[in-house]
């Protein structure tokens, strides 16, 4: 009984669970979702590491990710867009994450306003940058 506990606490974290119901589509962006630590479920676009895509982004929540040799994402950074893209700071922060072992970015645009999205960031890494 105690080790279900335990697998279910580690579980209990930010963590990536991938949708069935698009595994056997070939649709662009590939889609996937995020579970926060309040165990709610956050739909995202997976995207490459690239400085074009992330000067498109705007209004949303940006994940970083690095996927392991196992097919685990694991989140690097994470960080609100706001409506007006800055090609500085995104640049540094492409950078920063890159530097960190990021090859994914993973963006959350369902949600439609700006407190929403801060929720959003804290419910999934509490430690997030704002990147313009």
């Amino acid at each position: 009984m105690r080790d279900l506990r335990n697998d279910r606490m580690r579980r209990a974290g930010v963590r990536e669970e991938r949708l069935k119901a698009t595994a056997g589509l070939r649709s662009s962006p590939t889609l996937s979702s995020w579970r926060g630590l309040s165990g709610r479920r956050y739909i995202v676009g997976v995207h490459p590491l690239d400085l074009k895509e992330l000067l498109e982004v705007t209004d949303a929540v940006i994940l970083a990710v690095h996927r392991d040799d196992t097919g685990t994402a694991h989140v690097v950074d994470s960080a609100l867009a706001g409506g007006t893209p800055d090609k500085e700071p995104r640049t540094r922060w492409l950078d920063r994450v890159r530097e960190r072992g990021a090859t994914e970015l993973h963006i959350h645009r369902l949600a439609d306003t700006e407190a929403r999205r801060r929720e959003i960031l804290a419910d999934l890494r509490e430690d997030a940058d704002q990147v313009s």
